[in-house]
């Protein structure tokens, strides 16, 4: 009834509106807004106030630690234009702010009049840049002319009796009147794009127009009677119109860019290729892979190990480990299967249709052909995969050196860790899950990147690097894992849960934890965290993408480093860009500087003047060497996931979600039973302390020449 009432009133005062819609200026209602919101941290951090401050000019919603630090440099800022701005339904006074980044803040205010009171100034502010946003975008790619459908078009609205009921409104509004028109009203355009294009553009304009009347109807509401413009129920419907829109908008884009990859014809000007990274050759031509399907759509039964039925006893024991029998491995580095998601390009549509905006996708069963063949836990080893750099870290002369030693590991690591350019989910690892491996590490004198190791008087002429990573929790999903060179005196323990949301055209993961470095021989630990990661254009041709701040900090020497992860924005910019800057602490002196992109070029830049360029696409890859198959345990990841990957391998989608749907439904038994029985579940190789988990053997507790505490493990 009250949107009824908004969408009456829109068109039951046209005279009225229109000359309030002509002298309505965004200057009007640039109204200071700044105050204290408590914003949501982390798990462990949980919620704190900070000082919040809307820059209408700058479109930009910034924050202070305190109101008496709001002159200095903001502690954060998330630009609004294309945000969305949305309050939540968990209480009255939590609301989010999702910016086109994919980047959110999550706030509460004191009451509910205050929420509405932030939101609808953010909206606004949001709703002016975004527009602004749209007129350079049409100044570089003009639009065809539209056919006006506003509602104050259609009649004069002056009497009662003018006015339309709620459903005629929405139908006048979403333009569905002219999907029935004739092609002959866009013949003379036909030149420029095929007819389903420029009839979808004509509509996307209309609606544009129509969702800013909206907006103005609901701000241009009198305060004294009906329903006010802060009333929860517009809000959220002028929320829900604004992403709505920006959905609509990339899908255009989709199609567009696709239009112009398969005609190689540019429409009207310089418009689109940044949007998109570099597709392979394949793609750009239009091409798929193979896919092989059985011609009666049914799948042959396969049989399930018997090891592999009810197994809770197996699950939590320990696996027994020799070393001797790991082989170098041979699989394959990349993910070849770029047709999958193209072919599949229904189902995905169905599954969007079924989400909303920012929910939790922990629990969501995705479709198996969006897989690559490994776990999550083989992933985390991946990211290892040059151990060299690892075992470099300890060889540093100086503080200093050892801190941008680590750095320069940290970030050449994310490269190797994604197998290609396409982005796919690995399993989900089950509970009780683990993956081992190793790598030799040649004793050489210098590093691949130039810096000088020092000479060792072993005789062995590798070093071994040992990994091993548990599932240690289901629900929320937490990984731990470790990796040790105990000739070095070095060990890296760390403990991951990953969260992932739906954003409209992308998939955003939070990977909430925290790792922990010891260089015993040095007797430092350095602390640091983890970047988000998020899978764009998740319509046609999903890409991996990196984004947030991570901070590394070693207490005892004092020095800290601060690696920012670019998500790139919607206009101009480059993909995959990364920021670090090494300082000491206690001096506030920055003594190096790193830029670049972390699957590309990165280049150190000291304060002396010296320069230090590495091509992470060009560092040698040192292979790990993992057990065969048939001698891991049970709930080791390659055993217990070899029925999916093979059937991936075989491109049988069927079988493939047959033996995952296997797993996952003995996981949920067992995970039954254990509640039934009240049984706690045990872990194997990680115990939990504090609010995070620890190997329960690691060098630092083994080793006599240890002098690091007990590391501070958070955020589960």
């Amino acid at each position: 009834m009250q949107t009824e009432a908004v969408l009456e009133h829109h068109s039951g005062s046209q005279s009225s509106s229109r000359m309030g819609f002509k002298s309505w200026q965004y200057s009007d209602l640039m109204e200071k807004v700044d105050g204290y919101l408590m914003k949501y941290t982390n798990l462990v951090t949980g919620w704190q106030y900070r000082y919040f401050v809307l820059n209408n000019e700058a479109g930009l919603l910034e924050y202070f630690v305190n109101e008496q630090s709001r002159n200095q440099k903001p502690r954060g800022s998330l630009p609004l234009a294309g945000a969305v701005i949305s309050p939540s339904d968990e209480d009255s006074h939590t609301f989010t702010v999702n910016a086109i980044s994919g980047e959110q803040y999550k706030l509460r205010a004191t009451d509910a009049k205050e929420r509405q009171h932030w939101v609808s100034r953010l909206q606004i502010c949001a709703q002016h840049h975004t527009e602004a946003m749209g007129k350079v975008r049409i100044t570089t790619n003009p639009p065809l002319e539209t056919h006006s459908l506003s509602m104050a078009s259609q009649g004069s609205g002056s009497s009662p009796g003018s006015q339309h009921r709620i459903n005629q409104n929405t139908n006048a509004m979403l333009g569905l009147s002219q999907l029935q028109m004739g092609s002959s009203l866009y013949s003379s355009r036909k030149s420029l794009l095929p007819d389903h294009l420029l009839e979808a553009r004509e509509m996307m304009s209309q609606a544009h127009s129509q969702h800013r009347d909206l907006i103005q109807s609901i701000e241009g509401l009198p305060s004294s009677q009906g329903p006010s413009p802060l009333d929860q129920d517009l809000l959220l419907l002028k929320a829900t119109s604004l992403a709505t829109m920006n959905c609509l908008s990339d899908c255009l884009h989709i199609l567009q860019l696709q239009q112009v990859a398969r005609q190689k014809v540019p429409f009207g000007g310089p418009a689109i290729e940044w949007l998109e990274p570099k597709l392979p050759n394949i793609l750009k031509n239009g091409g798929t892979l193979p896919s092989i399907t059985k011609a009666d759509g049914k799948t042959e039964g396969t049989v399930l190990e018997p090891l592999e039925m009810d197994s809770c006893d197996i699950a939590g024991e320990q696996e027994e480990i020799d070393t001797t029998q790991e082989v170098e491995d041979s699989s394959s580095a990349e993910e070849e299967d770029l047709g999958a998601v193209e072919e599949e390009r229904s189902v995905i549509l169905h599954l969007l249709s079924q989400l909303k905006l920012g929910m939790d996708l922990t629990r969501v069963v995705l479709p198996t052909f969006i897989l690559e063949k490994r776990s999550l836990l083989e992933m985390y080893a991946d990211f290892m995969s040059h151990p060299d750099l690892f075992v470099a870290i300890t060889d540093g002369t100086s503080p200093v050196d050892r801190m941008v030693r680590f750095v320069e590991y940290y970030l050449t690591s994310f490269h190797e860790g994604r197998k290609g350019a396409i982005a796919k989910k690995p399993y989900n690892p089950i509970i009780g899950e683990t993956f081992h491996c190793s790598w030799s590490v040649p004793k050489a004198t210098t590093s691949p990147t130039g810096f000088p190791k020092e000479e060792t008087s072993l005789t062995s002429d590798c070093y071994n690097v040992r990994f091993v990573a548990e599932q240690v929790s289901h629900h929320p999903p937490v990984s731990g894992f470790y990796a040790e060179c105990p000739e070095r005196q070095m060990c890296v323990n760390t403990h991951v849960w990953t969260k992932s949301k739906f954003m409209g055209m992308s998939i955003g993961v939070s990977m909430i934890g925290e790792g922990n470095l010891h260089l015993l021989e040095h007797g430092e630990e350095y602390t640091f965290s983890l970047p988000s990661a998020y899978a764009r254009s998740i319509l046609t041709v999903p890409w991996v993408e990196l984004g947030g701040k991570v901070n590394v900090n070693c207490a005892k020497t004092g020095y800290s480093a601060v690696i920012t992860f670019q998500t790139k924005p919607f206009y101009g910019g480059k993909l995959h860009r990364v920021i670090a800057e090494v300082k000491h602490n206690p001096t506030n002196t920055v003594v190096c500087r790193v830029q670049g992109e972390w699957n590309g070029t990165l280049e150190f830049i000291y304060t002396s003047g010296e320069t230090r360029v590495i091509d992470v696409t060009t560092l040698p890859v040192t292979r790990k060497r993992v057990r065969p198959n048939e001698l891991q345990g049970a709930y080791e990841s390659r055993r217990l996931w070899q029925h999916v990957t093979e059937s991936l391998k075989e491109r049988d989608m069927d079988k493939a979600t047959e033996h995952k749907r296997f797993l996952e439904e003995r996981q949920r038994k067992e995970e039954r039973h254990r509640a039934e029985a009240e049984t706690p579940w045990r872990t194997k190789y990680f115990e939990s302390y504090g609010e995070g988990w620890v190997y329960y053997q690691p060098l630092w507790k083994t080793t006599a020449h240890s002098s690091s505490p007990v590391p501070s493990q958070h955020n589960p």
